[in-house]
């Protein structure tokens, strides 16, 4: 198997926590330390993203499906819960929908979009990429010492910018500019790909970031048909990437979620 890196610690039944497209495992950083004690925390780096090496099986939902199958078989996992950002979102309503899991919690999942939707999320997450690959290091860690600096780098990803430490948001812009498996996964949305469940027989939870400015918010309608006895949370304050925004309540949601 790709050699996936992963941080993990806590005790309790297995909840494994997959990051966004362009993010990392430190996605997770704000929230861990509150889930540690109710739970055996495992935050992955995606294959391509983060530490994770580029995956031998492409990329993709199955190829997805099949590195989580093995990773857990290899960390003697038997269906942990899981919980997932964005990308990871959409990554743990599959997993769910397989039967891998017992349970989903997915903020803000992509794949639930109509086609104008989701050419928007695209194109403005490359252009987030596209900033961070043309902006210099040292001119980003300038920028991210203040608290408006951080606004204008990060705000179209997170609901409260100026919560962020310029490290992470320097560290973070440094991750999404150089991972390799940002375009390959883009690239797996072209067409009128939309993920349409259902997602049956285990717990499903769907929270929606108040401030998210790059996905947006389905009808309950439709949340309905993708997850027909889910739970829906409204996250307030937040933006598409809520951790660092109310780390209290997103520990609160996947806890509440994965019992």
């Amino acid at each position: 198997m790709d050699d996936v890196v992963y941080d993990r610690a806590g005790r309790g039944e297995p909840l494994v926590l997959i990051h966004g497209i362009g993010h990392r495992r430190q996605a997770w950083a704000p929230v861990f330390p509150l889930l540690t004690p109710h739970r055996d925390v495992i935050a992955v780096d995606l294959p391509g993203f983060g530490e994770s090496p580029e995956p031998s099986g492409g990329y993709g939902i199955e190829p997805a499906l099949v590195m989580f199958k093995q990773l857990f078989a290899d960390l003697g996992l038997d269906r942990p819960h899981v919980a997932g950002n964005s990308l990871g979102g959409l990554l743990s309503l599959a997993l769910g929908q397989a039967g891998l899991v017992r349970s989903v919690t997915a903020s803000s999942p992509a794949g639930l979009w109509n086609r104008r939707q989701k050419l928007y999320a695209i194109a403005a997450l490359r252009a987030h990429r596209s900033l961070a690959q043309r902006t210099p290091p040292h001119v980003v860690r300038r920028i991210a010492a203040t608290a408006a600096g951080r606004r204008a780098l990060t705000g179209m990803i997170v609901g409260r910018p100026e919560l962020q430490t310029p490290d992470a948001v320097v560290a973070d812009a440094r991750a999404l500019a150089t991972a390799p498996g940002f375009e390959p996964t883009a690239a797996q949305s072209r067409g009128d790909f939309r993920f349409t469940g259902p997602v049956t027989g285990v717990p499903v939870t769907v929270a929606w970031a108040e401030r998210d400015r790059i996905l947006a918010r389905p009808r309950v309608a439709d949340l309905r048909k993708v997850a027909p006895h889910g739970a829906f949370r409204l996250l307030p304050g937040c933006g598409h990437v809520p951790m660092n925004d109310d780390p209290e309540l997103v520990a609160r949601v996947l806890l509440d979620g994965s019992r």
